[in-house]
């Protein structure tokens, strides 16, 4: 559980490396889509070699993006589900925009309300990403769907295309903003006093399952 007595592990390693993996992958799709988008950023799509080649890798790209969160729904969803203590942190939103801490205690597991927020509606785009992505697919399903079917299938693809890409740097932001989250996914430490001061009731559990294990060990 520590490294030693002043960190935490927060994120485990496998879990570190497909977070990763997923940032790599999604950076690639989203610069190609970005630049099929919009004609004036049509270089963007260099970033991949050449326009054809761009065009084949983004499915598989995205592809690689939902199989990725996949694995974080697997690992995580347990921690984001909705709990009571969430409508503190909703009652507190400002203090918590304003990095204001003290009074009432948040009362916040291992991910708070925003984060939970921002997990789900992650997953949503990602599905309909990939569902409106494989209906569109022109080598492998498209010929199998009305003109119709396939205009639904790229509104819906370039809406959620843009949203998850908003939900990304607004997830960028809040994790520049709380400082030690950027280290804690690189390291998968954390402090005691960053887990006490952001995630109060994460490291209460910590404190009192350790305690039980001292307490059983003598």
């Amino acid at each position: 559980m520590t490294r030693h007595d002043d960190s935490i592990l927060r994120t485990k390693f496998a879990e570190r490396l497909c977070h990763w993996a997923v940032v790599l992958c999604f950076f690639l799709a989203a610069v190609s889509g970005i630049s099929w988008f919009f004609p004036t950023v049509s270089w963007m799509s260099g970033l991949l070699g050449t326009p054809q080649l761009a065009r084949l890798l983004h499915p598989f790209l995205g592809i690689a993006v939902f199989a990725g969160l996949c694995y974080m729904f697997a690992r995580f969803v347990g921690y984001n589900l909705p709990a009571r203590t969430d409508a503190i942190w909703f009652r507190r939103i400002r203090d918590v925009l304003m990095n204001r801490h003290g009074g009432e205690p948040l009362r916040i597991g291992k991910y708070n309300a925003g984060q939970k927020v921002l997990f789900w509606l992650i997953m949503a785009s990602i599905l309909v990403l990939l569902v409106s992505g494989l209906v569109m697919w022109r080598a492998y399903f498209a010929e199998y769907f009305p003109i119709v079917v396939l205009r639904l299938a790229i509104l819906a693809h370039a809406v959620a295309g843009i949203g998850l890409i908003l939900l990304i740097l607004g997830h960028i932001y809040l994790a520049l903003w709380v400082r030690g989250s950027i280290t804690g996914m690189v390291t998968g430490y954390v402090s005691r006093a960053w887990a006490r001061q952001h995630h109060d009731r994460w490291h209460g559990e910590l404190e009192a399952k350790q305690a039980s294990a001292r307490g059983g060990e003598q």
